[in-house]
């Protein structure tokens, strides 16, 4: 395994952060067997993978159960667990969002259920128009006062939110964020017209999301195929808006360099956002071991200058992305 800083932190990381959303039960396509998920995360662990994300939200605090349970009993020390919070988690008021009461109680809650005195990363899932950034900021280093938490971060919002969240931190004179979680892929490049030039410039560290645009730069559709028999049909709608020209001519190009050497279309993927200089440490969800040890391999994969070029010649990046409600 392959380590970096996050960001311009001391912080150090792996080059790839074990993705924890798939664990629970509240989808179909999550993995329901907690064995199962206890079993990804030792074999992450082996392979030297130090860094975990998930939420609060992630099958309402089953994911953090799950992670937590899996790795108590390991040296707290040398692992990093991100979290985040935002998103509902009950009936009622002061429920959902970032306000004080809000980022306090479900700080404690996450603790609790990650079985840990403190989180490496505390994200803001989205960005609240209903709270003033300024509580939210001031919340977020009250907490790492507290010990409760060592780093801020955030995950996908509009460029103009994040620099208001940095100024503001600044102005403020509180801990500002040093990471940024967006969606970013070979296919899904709108971040690089709106937050990535903000990181970059910001020195802020990234850890992309959904690094295989849900299974499809696997190869695993197939462009020709009757789109009601197979698994085009069952993709979900989200990714299903993927298959457009453009994006099968990535495919097509990737599963090409793939064939060449010896590698799959997730390791091309995968390898192309590693040498990406703003990229920390993709998030990969793999929901078997076998996946994992295959993502895990894209760290030998390596991209010429005309490799990239050529995975990136057909898309034009621009903001904002297309509606995927």
């Amino acid at each position: 395994m392959a380590y970096t800083t996050l960001g311009e932190t001391g912080l150090e990381v792996s080059r790839f952060c074990l993705g924890c959303m798939n664990f629970g039960n509240s989808e179909p396509w999550m993995i329901g067997d907690e064995t199962q998920s206890h079993e990804i995360i030792a074999r992450a662990l082996e392979m030297g993978i130090n860094f975990f994300d998930t939420a609060n939200v992630y099958s309402h605090g089953e994911s953090e159960e799950i992670v937590g349970q899996a790795l108590e009993p390991y040296d707290r020390d040398n692992l990093v667990i991100a979290t985040k919070v935002f998103g509902r988690m009950g009936d009622g008021p002061n429920k959902q969002g970032l306000s004080r009461k809000h980022v306090f109680d479900q700080c404690q809650a996450s603790l609790d259920r990650l079985r840990t005195d403190y989180i490496d990363l505390y994200q803001i899932h989205r960005w609240d128009e209903s709270t003033p950034i300024e509580e939210t900021l001031h919340a977020l280093d009250d907490l790492i006062e507290e010990g409760k938490i060592r780093y801020v971060g955030a995950s996908t919002m509009s460029a103009y939110q994040f620099t208001k969240g940095l100024y503001t931190a600044d102005v403020e004179n509180v801990e500002r964020f040093v990471c940024m979680q967006p969606e970013y892929n070979a296919v899904d490049r709108h971040e690089e017209a709106n937050i990535l030039p903000v990181c970059t410039e910001e020195g802020i560290g990234v850890i992309p999301w959904s690094p295989l645009a849900g299974g499809f730069l696997t190869g695993k559709y197939d462009r020709d195929a009757d789109p009601e028999g197979d698994l085009r049909a069952a993709a979900d709608e989200y990714t299903k808006q993927r298959f457009t020209d453009e994006n099968w001519a990535v495919l097509d190009v990737i599963e090409e360099l793939a064939e060449a050497k010896d590698a799959s279309p997730a390791q091309v993927s995968l390898a192309w956002l590693l040498q990406k200089d703003v990229v920390d440490a993709p998030i990969i969800g793999p929901r078997s071991i076998e996946h994992l040890e295959e993502n895990v391999a894209a760290i030998g994969v390596e991209l010429s200058v005309d490799e990239l070029e050529r995975i990136e010649d057909p898309i034009d990046p621009r903001w904002p992305a297309p509606r995927k409600d």
